[in-house]
């Protein structure tokens, strides 16, 4: 039997989903976005369930895909649909790094808080290829200006500085980030269930129209660059912890 990657918990209606592979610092695996998607899908049958929260083990919210076990192309485009299609909020709550394809799952959630210790970096470019998939949810919604410097340089910036530019809801800073949610999770079991999905469906329309337009495309994009001879030495250096030759 395969342990989960998916932790689960519940409390008055709201359903924690948490990453659950420390040990690969929550990386986009194919077992990992396999087994985010079905607990999303059964989250979304179950009326018991008000809204979910995203949220992981170890200090790594997710270091974007795995090099090693890398999920189908159409995989993770598939998954970020699903958290936005899915008739519920998603809150992400981060307490840790957030790299690469992490990245996607923040732009795809309704919400996002971040303690004061969470680090953000695109680091596509780094390794040879691009955000392409990612981009569908973010585009619509961080600063142009800022989504252009970081996805271009792969520097890494703070929970405050991602609050800004629109890629988090919400900084925490020292405080307790269960303590700063609880007055948003308060607020989403107030709500009116259909009142929610549809409240959501508004909010969502532009960025799913991004999916409709452009998902296929992305992935085809994905997949050419990492097939490349750029990222094929990018990920070679990654793995053996060296910089790759372009550097200079």
């Amino acid at each position: 039997m395969t342990t989960p990657l998916i932790g689960r918990a519940r409390d008055r209606g709201v359903e924690t989903l948490s990453l659950d592979s420390p040990a690969t610092r929550n990386a986009l695996s194919h077992a990992l976005v396999r087994d985010l998607t079905e607990a999303l899908a059964q989250c979304g049958k179950d009326d018991e369930v008000r809204a979910v929260v995203l949220t992981h083990s170890g200090n790594t919210f997710s270091a974007g895909a795995d090099l090693k076990d890398p999920p189908p192309p159409e995989a993770v485009p598939a998954l970020l649909r699903r958290i936005l299609e899915l008739r519920k909020p998603v809150v992400a709550r981060v307490t840790g790094h957030v790299r690469a394809g992490g990245l996607g799952l923040l732009g795809a959630c309704d919400i996002a808080f971040a303690s004061g210790t969470a680090t953000f970096a695109f680091t596509e470019v780094r390794i040879g290829v691009a955000p392409a998939v990612i981009s569908l949810p973010l585009l619509p919604r961080v600063a142009p200006r800022a989504l252009s410097r970081y996805c271009l340089t792969g520097e890494t910036f703070g929970a405050a500085e991602a609050a800004r530019i629109g890629l988090v809801t919400h900084c925490a800073g020292d405080t307790d980030p269960d303590e700063a949610l609880a007055p948003v999770l308060d607020g989403l079991r107030r709500a009116a269930p259909g009142a929610l999905a549809r409240t959501k469906e508004l909010l969502t329309a532009k960025v799913l129209e991004a999916f409709v337009e452009d998902a296929g495309e992305m992935t085809g994009l994905s997949a050419s660059l990492f097939a490349g001879p750029e990222a094929r030495e990018g990920m070679t250096a990654f793995l053996e912890r060296r910089d790759p030759p372009w550097v200079v």
